[in-house]
């Protein structure tokens, strides 16, 4: 069953719905690390290398992916999609459309979301998957991201 309904009924019923992600890299082959706010009703304090959030009806992945990153991050870049996964870890399932983008400009995260970030190596970023708080969802895609060779190949076997 097909049906438009609102993000937190769709969690509330336990059905999926779809969120549009994008991995960012900048030119050094890092990867942007973020601490999700205190405030934010999902996964507070977590933190996730993903920016994102629902797609809009009549929206596709990719539109949302472009228009998350401008909300999110204040950046305006090209995004290339990846693959679609459901996660059924967290609180509810969820399709993740997931992109990449390389972000050579300066990010402005919105304080409202984003508490904290970084742009960390690949290897930095194995070392404290496990260790720090991650969204579940988050800790996926990096696992994927990586296994598939997006993220130029290292850490294969880890984050998961």
């Amino acid at each position: 069953m097909l049906g438009v309904v609102d993000r937190d009924e769709a969690v509330r019923e336990n059905w999926p719905h779809r969120i549009a992600t994008t991995i960012c890299r900048d030119r050094e082959g890092r990867i942007l690390v973020l601490r999700r706010a205190e405030t934010m009703s999902r996964f507070p304090g977590h933190y996730d290398v993903m920016v994102g959030g629902a797609v809009n009806v009549g929206e596709s992945y990719g539109q949302a992916a472009v228009r998350e990153l401008t909300e999110e991050l204040g950046v305006r870049v090209p995004v290339r999609f990846l693959f679609k996964f459901l996660c059924r870890a967290g609180i509810s399932p969820i399709w993740f459309g997931v992109h990449e983008a390389v972000v050579s400009e300066a990010v402005v995260p919105d304080p409202v979301e984003i508490a904290w970030h970084a742009w960390i190596t690949v290897d930095e970023l194995l070392e404290v998957v496990e260790e720090w708080l991650f969204v579940p969802g988050g800790r996926e895609a990096l696992r994927r991201y990586l296994e598939s060779g997006f993220g130029g190949g290292a850490g294969k076997a880890a984050a998961g």
